[in-house]
């Protein structure tokens, strides 16, 4: 494992909309652990393909409970709502308060290419939809 570069605002990479991720291979497996080493080194909750600079659908969260990957993740519903502040490790320091659904459902696929639903709530679902949007060159400020 690695720690990965983080790409910073400013960088086009992050407003770049990502293409599926179709092989579920090595590569794809080391890519995700170092994903995993970057953020947990940088102290943050989740972290984006397009933040270590690659154009594919995959992000992965951990708000303390436990390490969730995304492969080719979709929304399958949401509801509520909430507010709250969010930071990103691509903008570091700034934070901005940001209203998004309380309760998500997303499927997606696992590292080996397997379908799974995942439902969250709270921090989770916020950090589950921040991630995903950087997957489409969505960034938290652009929801302020």
């Amino acid at each position: 494992m690695a720690i990965r570069n983080i790409v910073k605002y400013g960088d086009d990479v992050l407003r770049k909309t990502c293409r599926s991720q179709l092989q579920f291979d090595k590569r794809l497996h080391v890519i995700l652990d170092d994903m995993a080493q970057t953020m947990y080194e940088a102290q943050g909750v989740g972290l984006a393909a397009p933040q270590v600079g690659i154009l594919r659908r995959f992000c992965i969260v951990d708000v303390g409970d436990g390490l969730i990957e995304l492969v080719n993740p979709v929304l399958v519903s949401s509801s509520g709502e909430q507010t709250d502040e969010e930071g990103c490790l691509s903008l570091p320091g700034k934070y901005a308060e940001v209203t998004r659904p309380m309760n998500v459902t997303v499927r997606a696929q696992d590292r080996f290419g397997k379908n799974f639903e995942i439902s969250a709530s709270e921090l989770k679902a916020r950090a589950i939809l921040h991630e995903m949007d950087h997957l489409d060159g969505i960034l938290y400020i652009d929801r302020v």
